[in-house]
């Protein structure tokens, strides 16, 4: 499903290219110019080198790529995506990750995968956001996408509602990988991304099981 009418999801001015959903103005206007932790994704001093806070303890994952912070407009449209049933949005959002990856290209991975939903959660929203984000980036990326690379085998509680230990504590034993990633450069791919609890989490049951390495893609990174 494209925009009504072939018009921008947010000035509403009709597209060039009816596909992309966000006219060029606006998609200039959802970039950051701030420069951050290639590691973590928060806000730095430079945009090559891992900021202090990894230096002392650096996350499991070995490269954050983000579109933005969690902050309106792209907010709204993540919200809209996630909680509102336009999984059509997926496809824009998709192309404003796509050009952040051509701005600051990362290592190729050679395999993407979206953060699972419980199947409960799963059903009731109908699709998975991850999943949606993550099919046109392998294809337009020419990497491979197995969408059921890992499974949440048991219920948690919403993170956003949780301090920040106790979402460490609501996601041990909570993933199933089930595929082989030795040797693997893995791509996991969220909307969202705040304490980084969910993909430290998965980084390090990929890396547990042989990946070579592993990036976090996101449309937001904030705390």
């Amino acid at each position: 499903m494209l925009t009504a009418h072939g018009l921008c999801w947010l000035c509403k001015m009709p597209l060039a290219l009816t596909h992309w959903g966000i006219c060029s103005r606006c998609t200039r206007a959802l970039r950051t110019d701030v420069m951050r932790c290639p590691q973590c994704g928060l806000p730095a001093g430079s945009d090559t080198f891992p900021c202090g806070r990894c230096l002392q303890k650096a996350p499991p994952w070995h490269r954050l790529v983000t579109v933005n912070d969690y902050a309106a407009p792209l907010s709204t449209l993540v919200q809209n995506l996630k909680f509102s049933g336009k999984p059509e949005l997926a496809l824009a959002l998709s192309r404003l990750l796509l050009l952040r990856l051509k701005q600051t290209p990362p290592r190729r991975p050679d395999r993407l995968i979206a953060v699972p939903l419980w199947q409960r959660r799963h059903w009731r929203r109908g699709y998975n956001q991850a999943d949606v984000l993550c099919r046109p980036l392998a294809r337009w990326l020419g990497v491979r996408y197995q969408s059921e690379a890992i499974r949440r085998i048991r219920p948690t509680a919403t993170q956003h509602q949780l301090s920040a230990r106790r979402r460490k504590q609501n996601l041990k034993n909570a993933f199933r990988l089930e595929i082989a990633v030795t040797g693997l450069h893995i791509a996991l791919v969220d909307d969202v991304v705040t304490t980084g609890s969910t993909v430290a989490e998965l980084s390090r049951l990929l890396l547990q099981n042989g990946a070579a390495s592993v990036q976090v893609w996101c449309l937001c990174r904030t705390l």
